[in-house]
């Protein structure tokens, strides 16, 4: 239960402190700076996904159940796209509904990633404290920009910055339930981890090509929004280096 707890602080921390932004941006953020906020938290996510899950479902599950996962985590993400577009808050938005949406799939998208983190954590706690402690910092700051690509197009969609923040928040909750098992079962299935992680990233990437970036083009055609892209996958690159 005590690494549990660690993993649902870790999990809600990281992505809390950057749903912060949803109490600083106002609705008068100019289109080039959200356009370019947008493409930098896209970049980001590539990189992770890229260097970071990809990389580590095949060094764990291989290359053929890695894909497997891929390939479900983008079916799955189609299907719930489609289903978002019919709720009422969606198509009631106060604000941009092509951002609530993508802030709804990002967040998502994001909580099915922190599930296998979790996994991790608890795994490595299991293992020996200081990697369980190291897995459990790196995780919080990575989760950080993170949480940025989900408050943001939540607040400026039309959610209050409360909502947007609390819903941010939430998204964290499975790194805990993660942690859970991964302590509880010690040695979790590689091969069920390995899936998780594909699973998660084909998830992601197409939030990041199906959305977000499409978004951003929608709401600002310029270079600076691909110099977002490029530092956030230069981020994503650091950040993935310190696992």
């Amino acid at each position: 239960m005590k690494i549990a707890v660690i993993g649902l602080i870790s999990g809600i921390t990281g992505t809390g402190i950057g749903g912060l932004i949803a109490f600083f941006v106002g609705k008068n953020i100019s289109n080039r700076i959200l356009s370019s906020i947008l493409e930098f938290s896209a970049g980001l996510m590539t990189s992770v996904v890229c260097f970071e899950l990809v990389p580590e479902a095949v060094k764990i599950a291989g290359l053929n159940l890695t894909l497997i996962g891929v390939l479900s985590g983008i079916l799955i993400i189609l299907v719930i796209d489609d289903l978002v577009k019919q709720v009422d808050v969606i198509k009631n938005a106060k604000g941009n509904s092509g951002l609530l949406k993508a802030g709804i799939l990002v967040s998502i998208g994001l909580a099915m990633h922190n599930l296998p983190e979790g996994f991790a954590v608890g795994s490595g706690f299991e293992a020996s404290l200081s990697l369980g402690v190291t897995l459990t910092l790196i995780i919080a700051i990575h989760d950080i920009p993170e949480g940025i690509a989900m408050a943001l197009p939540m607040k400026l969609g039309g959610f209050s910055a409360l909502k947007s923040f609390l819903l941010t928040v939430l998204s964290g909750v499975p790194m805990g339930i993660g942690a859970l098992a991964g302590a509880a079962l010690g040695h979790v299935s590689e091969q069920f981890i390995g899936l998780c992680l594909g699973f998660a990233g084909g998830a992601m990437l197409f939030v990041v090509y199906g959305e977000l970036i499409p978004e951003s083009k929608r709401i600002y055609l310029g270079r600076m929004s691909s110099v977002g892209n490029i530092f956030g996958i230069l981020c994503g690159i650091i950040v993935t280096m310190l696992n």
